[in-house]
């Protein structure tokens, strides 16, 4: 397997301030993602047949709720994850799933730095507290989750962009 070369950092743990928002994505849902996803994770008949679908509550073929979380972990990773200082999650506090997504939505996040400190026991990584909430075409909410974040904190040898 070939691996892949790091990639710069361009975002430390003192690039994400409380209050901050940033907006990126811009995800198509298709039909044969949302159906091999079902396949592979979440079978429930309303996510794998337009049958069962048009007879459950979401009315035709829906997204899994884990495929809605998925695509908006891609939109992270693609927005600012890679190209960061990430040291992962100690988890997700909260999360909603508000709104079905069917194929054809095109789906983007907003996320707002909602606490941000340095950790106790390591001072080189700092904590960022934020909320997403992954939006459709129309604008309406259709995920929100709240969780941590820890990054490496920028070394004074390291010029801020």
């Amino acid at each position: 397997m070939n691996a892949t070369p790091p990639r710069p950092i361009r975002y430390w743990w003192e690039d994400f301030p409380v209050g901050s928002v940033r907006e990126f994505g811009g995800f198509v849902v298709t039909r044969e993602a949302v159906i091999a996803f079902a396949r592979d994770f979440d079978p429930q008949p309303f996510h794998l047949d337009d049958e069962a679908a048009a007879a459950s509550l979401f009315g035709r073929l829906a997204a899994s709720g884990w495929h809605t979380c998925a695509l908006t972990m891609r939109m992270m990773c693609d927005a600012y994850l890679l190209d960061s200082a990430s040291l992962g999650s100690p988890g997700i506090d909260e999360l909603r799933w508000l709104k079905p997504v069917y194929p054809g939505d095109t789906l983007h996040v907003r996320m707002e730095v909602l606490d941000a400190r340095p950790m106790n026991s390591r001072p080189d990584v700092g904590l960022v507290r934020c909320r997403w909430e992954t939006l459709n075409q129309t604008g309406e909410l259709v995920l929100t989750m709240q969780g941590w974040g820890m990054f490496r904190r920028r070394p004074a040898d390291v010029a801020t962009a």
